[in-house]
C-alpha cells in the first residue's frame, strides 16, 4: 500500500474538488459513520447528497435535527482542515480548533454549558452502563498536557501509540461534546502523518469499538484488533481507487 500516494491524493483531490475517488469516499464514509456512532439519524445516502449538492431529500418520515445537518457539514470541513494541517504537531490549540470546527453554529455553541471553543466546564462521563469516569474540568488542561508530552516523547510513532493516545484522550473527555469525533479524526491525522494506514471506525463495529475502549486497561488487544480490521477495510478501498498512474 503506497501511503505517500494516499496522502498526496487526499490533499490534491480536496484542493481540486475531485469527486468519485478516495477523497470523496473518505469524506462521506467518515462523516456518516463518525456522526452515526454519536446518534445522527442521517443515512449514508443523505450524507452523500449533502456532500455533493449541499442539500438532500429525506428518505423517511423521521424528523432530522438541524444539528445533525450542521454537524455533518462541519465534519466535512473538519476533514478538510485535518488534511490542511496533517503534518503539524498535535497541540492543545489544534485540538480545540478541531472541536470548534465540528460544533460551529450548533445549538451547543449557544449554550454556555458546552463552552464551545474551550474545554468542558461541566463534569461528564462515558456511557450509562459500565461507566468510564473522565477528567474533572479542573484537571483537563493538566491531563491533556501530560498526554501530549507522553506522545511527543516517542521518537517513532506506531499504530499502538495512536490507539493509546485515543483511549487516554477519550478518558480525559476534554470537551462538552464532540470528543469521540475529534478523537477519531486525530487518529486519522496521526496515521497519515506517520506513514501508517489510516482507517474509519464504522458504525456497524461500534459495539466492538466501545468494548475495546472500555476494556483497554485490562486487555489492549480487543481495541487494537478492531482498529486493524478497520484498516483492512479502508486498505481494500484505497487499493481499488488508487490503482492508477498519472502521466
Amino acid at each position: 500500500m503506497n501511503l505517500l500516494k494516499l496522502k498526496k491524493e487526499l490533499i490534491e483531490q480536496k484542493n481540486s474538488k475531485f469527486k468519485g475517488n478516495i477523497y470523496h469516499y473518505s469524506q462521506v464514509n467518515f462523516a456518516y459513520n463518525s456522526n452515526k456512532i454519536e446518534g445522527s439519524r442521517l443515512t449514508e445516502d443523505e450524507t452523500e447528497e449533502i456532500f455533493e449538492t449541499n442539500s438532500f431529500i429525506p428518505k423517511s418520515e423521521d424528523s432530522i435535527k438541524l444539528d445533525d445537518l450542521i454537524e455533518m457539514k462541519n465534519h466535512f470541513r473538519l476533514f478538510d482542515y485535518t488534511l490542511d494541517i496533517v503534518d503539524e504537531e498535535l497541540s492543545k490549540d489544534l485540538i480545540i480548533n478541531m472541536n470548534k470546527i465540528l460544533k460551529r453554529n450548533t445549538t451547543d455553541e449557544e449554550n454556555p454549558r458546552y463552552n464551545v471553543g474551550g474545554f468542558k466546564i461541566v463534569p461528564n462521563k462515558i456511557g450509562l452502563i459500565n461507566v468510564i469516569n473522565t477528567s474533572s474540568p479542573s484537571d483537563v488542561e493538566k491531563d491533556l498536557n501530560k498526554l501530549l508530552s507522553w506522545y511527543k516523547n516517542h521518537k517513532k510513532i506506531t499504530l499502538e501509540h495512536i490507539i493509546e493516545f485515543h483511549v487516554r484522550f477519550e478518558i480525559i473527555h476534554p470537551f462538552g461534546d464532540g470528543n469521540g469525533r475529534v478523537g477519531r479524526m486525530i487518529m486519522f491525522k496521526e496515521c497519515l502523518k506517520n506513514n501508517i494506514l489510516p482507517f474509519i471506525v464504522l458504525d456497524k463495529d461500534k459495539p466492538y469499538y466501545m468494548r475495546g475502549l472500555k476494556q483497554y486497561k485490562n486487555d489492549k488487544t480487543f481495541l487494537i484488533d478492531t482498529i486493524k480490521n478497520e484498516q483492512d477495510i479502508y486498505q481494500k478501498v484505497c487499493e481499488e481507487l488508487l490503482n492508477f498512474d498519472l502521466k
